[in-house]
């Protein structure tokens, strides 16, 4: 059955895409893409039954081969028969993926007949989205990293349709463009890494790679080589440090984009790839630990830049990041199963969050800046509750899904003796529940600052916008007890599920000390949460501008996102340019400059020997025949044709010899 599940959002692609834009009502386009959509997501659930019904931990369905065998040298000197076949795995962890993707993207699509519902290009919209929920599927369901291969880049090439689909606009068609180029970056070692375990181990097959890896027949340098270069590919898709300048650009597509991108399919790619890959991270700890630095690092980087975004959607955009470093923690310390914990519980309550942000956008006629919203939580009933929800659930207040997820994954970085990323972890989780609830109070709270024009016209969504967001706040709340930890009573269910793919890990720590973790980590977010209830719900956001006011360098650099993206756009960008420019100089006035001079100096020596043939040569020649001509001429004039003539002549030069022969004798 798991071989149907990315069938029907194709189908959706090609019916909408080929058919819907010239002769399909919005009904219909709509209808088609939320069907196909609710088609794959059964698919998922009956995948899901038969896989909790049956024996076996993992099925493989071979389609065909699609790149025939032939012969590679491997390292060492062997050499193998390499080929890929068309092939899908299910099991625990495609199981839980192919889930999260289509119930959250069936969500989305429903949402977005509301928020799409005025735009022209409904149809292009729709068999996009159904486009890149396909690609996703194929990445997630892909037996062989060849297979994924083809859904990493096909994720790649819809987030660019769909962050540039208001391609008219200039920032829109910018944003498309920066994320294609950035994740090209990441893709180009992703690449190299599939090139690296091709010539080491002769397959690309997931479980070909951890059979390696478990049975000592690759090296942990090689492994350590090949993890890199793949995690490289990892940072793009995942917008990690340094690869995630393209994510708050990419606000610049429709919210619903926004949703599907940083919730349910693409951001999430690279920490699929690498619980995936566990087998191969683990032989390597140089690799785990990297995953992991580079996880809490850009977990609390980008945590302080949402600190200061006024957009609603670019604070969301800077708190995807942020999240997704911490699923990163967990498999960078070994908690691989805590880490796509966090992914599924993230996807519930950031793509309700991102939706109820587009709730409130569409409200305010497409208004984003806080600083013009505040009071709202009376003008929209439906979309403050749920907007709180998704809040509490991200700043990890205890009881809701993000408290569960990202507990376990600092209580396995604690027991994992990663200390300084545990601590970094903590910072992170209180900077989270600042400005998340800095974004509540300015929106919700407060005065109404709201232009005149957008007050009038202010409404609540439609239902069809507002039944998801339930939906999903239901899941925001209830989704975290599947993996209810031993010590609050449940039995870690998620874990167990989930380690017949990513390995068993228990983390070794007491009771007692796991639940002191808890009431640390539950005590600094709700610190958070009180902080920011006292600068922008108490004082009004006072204390927040005497901050600005007396660190205003810090203040800058900050809201400058520390000009990395200058860095890149003057630096990278307008260097690699600027080169460019140096090397067609050079084309143009050296080499170019060489080759038209001596073409000039042949052509001048051309000209000199075309004149010497011309004048001395063909003078000569002709200066021959010219007193040949002449004498010819002269000799002509004595054939006369009479014999008296011819006697004359003879008798004139008988006379001369005569005489010559009188002279000189």
């Amino acid at each position: 059955m798991f071989v149907w599940i990315p069938v029907f959002p194709l189908l959706g692609t090609l019916l909408n895409g080929l058919f819907g834009i010239k002769y399909f009502s919005r009904r219909a386009v709509h209808s088609i893409a939320v069907g196909m959509a609710g088609m794959s997501f059964l698919a998922s659930v009956a995948s899901f039954i038969g896989l909790l019904s049956s024996s076996e931990p993992s099925t493989v369905k071979t389609l065909f081969t699609w790149i025939p065998g032939s012969l590679v040298h491997l390292l060492g000197g062997r050499a193998a028969q390499v080929s890929f076949d068309l092939a899908f795995r299910y099991d625990s962890l495609t199981a839980v993926m192919t889930l999260v993707v289509t119930g959250v993207g069936l969500l989305i699509h429903i949402y977005s007949i509301g928020y799409m519902s005025h735009d022209k290009s409904y149809a292009r919209f729709f068999a996009y989205m159904n486009l890149f929920t396909f690609a996703m599927l194929i990445l997630v369901l892909g037996a062989n990293l060849a297979v994924m291969f083809i859904g990493w880049e096909g994720v790649g090439l819809c987030s660019y349709l769909l962050i540039g689909f208001w391609f008219t606009k200039d920032a829109a068609a910018n944003a498309g463009k920066k994320a294609f180029v950035t994740n090209r970056v990441g893709d180009f070692g992703f690449l190299l890494g599939l090139g690296l375990l091709i010539v080491t181990l002769g397959t690309l097959d997931t479980a070909g790679i951890t059979a390696a890896a478990e049975g000592g027949l690759l090296s942990p340098g090689l492994a350590t080589a090949a993890a890199l270069l793949l995690f490289l590919g990892a940072t793009g898709k995942s917008a990690q440090i340094p690869l995630y300048t393209w994510l708050p650009d990419a606000m610049e597509g429709p919210t619903p984009v926004s949703a599907l991108i940083h919730a349910a399919t693409m951001v999430t790619a690279g920490v699929y790839m690498v619980a995936r890959l566990h087998a191969l991270f683990t032989l390597s700890g140089t690799a785990l630990t990297v995953v992991a630095v580079v996880g809490v690092l850009t977990a609390v980087y980008a945590a302080t830049m949402g600190l200061v975004q006024n957009d609603i959607k670019r604070v969301l955009a800077y708190s995807t990041i942020s999240q997704i470093g911490y699923m990163f923690v967990g498999l960078g310390v070994g908690a691989f199963s805590a880490g796509v914990f966090h992914l599924m519980t993230h996807a519930f309550f950031k793509s309700l969050l991102f939706l109820a942000a587009g709730s409130v956008i569409h409200a305010l006629s497409g208004e984003q800046d806080m600083r013009k919203m505040g009071g709202l939580r009376h003008r929209l009933p439906r979309t403050y509750p749920v907007f709180l929800i998704g809040a509490l659930a991200i700043a990890g207040v205890p009881g809701l899904s993000g408290f569960f997820s990202k507990d376990e994954i600092l209580t396995a970085a604690f027991a994992s003796k990663h200390y300084f990323v545990w601590a970094l972890g903590l910072v992170g989780a209180a900077l989270t529940a600042f400005y998340m609830f800095r974004l509540i109070f300015l929106t919700f709270f407060g005065a109404e600052r709201l232009d005149p024009d957008v007050g009038r016209h202010l409404h609540e969504s439609p239902r069809v916008m507002t039944l998801p967001l339930q939906v999903l706040a239901f899941l925001a709340v209830a989704g975290g007890y599947i993996g209810l930890p031993h010590v609050l009573g449940g039995g870690a269910w998620f874990g167990k599920f989930l380690s017949t793919s990513t390995g068993a890990h228990e983390i070794e720590i007491s009771g007692g000390a796991e639940l002191l973790l808890m009431f640390v980590s539950a005590a600094i977010g709700i610190a958070g949460i009180l902080a920011a209830y006292f600068v922008y719900a108490k004082k009004a956001g006072a204390p927040a501008a005497r901050f600005a006011e007396r660190f205003r360098t810090l203040t800058k650099i900050v809201s400058h996102k520390y000009y990395v993206d200058d860095f890149y756009s003057h630096v990278i960008v307008g260097g690699v340019k600027k080169l460019g420019l140096a090397l067609g100089w050079f084309d143009a006035h050296v080499v170019d400059g060489v080759v038209n001079g001596a073409a000039a100096l042949v052509r001048r020596l051309s000209k000199i020997s075309i004149g010497f043939d011309q004048e001395v040569v063909d003078g000569a020649v002709n200066g021959i025949g010219s007193v040949s001509r002449l004498i010819s001429q002269g000799l002509r004039g004595l054939q006369t044709g009479f014999v008296y003539n011819y006697a004359l002549s003879i008798v004139i030069g008988i006379v001369i010899i005569i005489s010559l022969v009188v002279t000189i004798l």
